[in-house]
């Protein structure tokens, strides 16, 4: 594709995006002349559960939004100057008024007020960012879940504000949720719009229009398997939550959710129970991060689909349990194409968890953590898994190509995973050819949990496997003057893991915070190192320090094979306090 193509391409999104704020825009001050609404007909009950901690920090002026933080005492939410985009959207979408509401005291409530009604005077006519589909069906969400703590002692002209808005907003997403992206974002538009239908007098015939639209929503977005395109467990999770308040919605109003939504519902879930760790949190891979705490129990809960876990791959990730320790591996190829924005190249990486605290995990997402981090965690060498030097498993779209610079274009086009229990425990056998069109190698990868979740066995193979490959791998010896094709092997620790080398530089022992004790080892050609990595938790301002144990050998003639083990040497914590 021509350079000027590419550019071609670049201004049309540009200008897309610029028709449709513009489009926003229009129909948000069209949706003023909705018929004013002055009461409730019912509420659904509420789903949605903030952090009391972060109730606290809220009233305490500290304002921590999309990893980033200000320190703003005395001062309105609506003051802030907003660092980026994504600072601006959890604000606008009002999430926070989940932490307040959790914190549940009169401070909280005069606080919630005061910055609900001040949003109504700068924005509530159609201004700034937040006439968007998605955040407008995530604020609605809100003001209705909350609407008893919101309206408590207000006067009657401040609650006749809160309704007036609450009809523009309604009508806005009638206009407007088609334009919302398909996934996640168009279901929180439809299912705020259900909401605010089923809640406020005068808007029942939405209800049934957005029900249809949700149903026709899962029959696209959720694969057979209850999976979704971007390979997210994270994201999955936020779409079943949505899917589960919204048909909770409906039956206690009465309306019987479409089959196609409760299919839905039915599918994701045991995908979820195979994506769920020991500890109760989720496999942290593409760009997502472990859940808050406890929401994928509640979900699942709440959902009353009591599927147990898939037994093959579940949304293209194989899991191995045994007593309290879980591995879950990703055994597929990433996404491809606009659902790979946020995609990770981390084909055939694991993360191992034992009871309740990781021990083997991957870097995690870069999102909150600024452009730079967010493209480093994407890359191979970010993750648990094998990675040839200087190239990741899949690559990057090139920088020149601006409208599609963030996606990968060159996945493996061939990931095979074969999951098998026996006696001796649980094994999986895994291979891909991402590295097969650079250097004519496969990677294979072999796990084995067992011994009742006490020791992983770990066999990673690079080779060129057949007569194709074979040439390819001769022409990048020809290149490298036959030194070899370097390779490495990583394991990403968490931070709370203590690693030092032990016997004599022959195993490396890790230390949870429990007792436990772990132990690698190595055998084979492989250099083994003790080395600094990064671990990017959501939860923090800043990158956490921590340590990797990585295995470095040189493919010289066709394959070259390394063994590890990690096995656990004490079991110090009772499996009461650790579960």
């Amino acid at each position: 594709m021509s350079d000027k193509s590419l550019a071609g391409g670049a201004l049309a999104a540009q200008l897309d995006q610029v028709r449709g704020r513009w489009m926003n825009r229009l129909h948000a001050r069209l949706a003023g002349f909705a018929s004013p609404v002055t009461a409730f007909v019912s509420m659904p009950e509420p789903k949605t559960i903030g952090s009391y901690a972060r109730g606290r920090q809220l009233r305490a002026g500290n304002f921590r939004f999309a990893g980033q933080l200000i320190e703003a005492p005395d001062q309105s939410i609506w003051s802030l100057a907003n660092p980026d985009a994504a600072f601006e959207a959890e604000l606008q979408s009002f999430t926070w008024l989940d932490d307040l509401a959790a914190l549940g005291d009169r401070g909280a409530r005069l606080q919630a007020q005061a910055w609900l009604l001040e949003w109504i005077d700068l924005f509530g006519r159609g201004h700034g960012p937040g006439w968007d589909p998605a955040l407008t069906g995530r604020r609605l969400i809100r003001w209705i879940n909350h609407a008893v703590f919101l309206l408590k002692g207000m006067e009657k002209a401040q609650s006749d504000r809160y309704f007036r808005n609450l009809a523009r907003q309604t009508q806005f997403l009638k206009r407007r949720w088609q334009a919302a992206p398909a996934g996640q974002p168009r279901l929180e538009a439809l299912t705020g719009l259900i909401y605010a239908g089923l809640a406020l007098e005068g808007a029942d015939d939405l209800v049934l229009p957005a029900a249809h639209a949700i149903a026709e929503e899962c029959a696209i977005g959720i694969a057979p398997d209850g999976g979704i395109p971007s390979r997210n467990p994270e994201a999955l999770l936020e779409t079943f939550d949505l899917l589960t308040w919204a048909a909770s919605a409906l039956s206690e109003a009465g309306h019987m959710p479409q089959p196609a939504h409760l299919l839905a519902i039915a599918r994701i879930a045991p995908t979820l129970r195979a994506l769920r760790h020991s500890d109760g949190t989720l496999a942290r891979f593409h760009g997502g991060g472990p859940g808050r705490e406890g929401q994928l129990d509640q979900a699942l809960a709440a959902s009353g689909v009591r599927a147990s876990p898939l037994d093959g791959l579940a949304m293209g990730y194989a899991r191995l349990a045994s007593g309290r320790s879980s591995v879950i591996v990703d055994a597929a190829a990433p996404a491809s194409g606009l659902a790979s924005g946020n995609a990770h190249a981390s084909t055939l990486a694991f993360e191992l968890i034992s009871g309740r605290h990781p021990l083997v995990v991957n870097c995690g997402s870069g999102v909150w953590f600024g452009g730079e981090w967010r493209r480093a965690a994407r890359t191979t060498p970010s993750h648990s898994t094998l990675a040839v030097d200087r190239y990741s498993s899949s690559r990057f779209a090139p920088k020149s190509d601006a409208g599609r610079s963030e996606w990968l274009t060159e996945i493996p086009t061939k990931v095979e995973a074969q999951r098998s229990t026996s006696l001796h425990g649980q094994t999986l056998l895994a291979t891909h050819d991402g590295y097969s069109p650079t250097h004519g190698l496969i990677h294979v990868r072999r796990l084995e949990l067992g011994s009742g979740g006490r020791l992983l066995s770990g066999q990673d193979t690079l080779g060129a496997l057949s007569e194709s490959n074979r040439i390819r791998f001769e022409e990048v010896m020809n290149q490298t003057r036959l030194s070899g094709v370097q390779f490495a092997i990583r394991f990403h620790l968490h931070p709370e893991v203590v690693a030092k080398i032990d016997l004599g530089g022959r195993a490396i022992s890790l230390a949870l915070p429990t007792g436990e004790t772990w132990i690698f080892r190595s055998e084979g050609s492989a250099d083994m190192a003790l080395e600094s990595s990064i671990y990017l938790d959501q939860s923090r301002l800043k990158p956490r320090a921590t340590k990797q144990i990585v295995l470095t050998d040189t493919v010289l003639d066709y394959s070259s094979q390394a063994n590890w083990s990690l096995s656990l040497a004490n079991d110090a914590d009772p499996p009461d306090r650790s579960l």
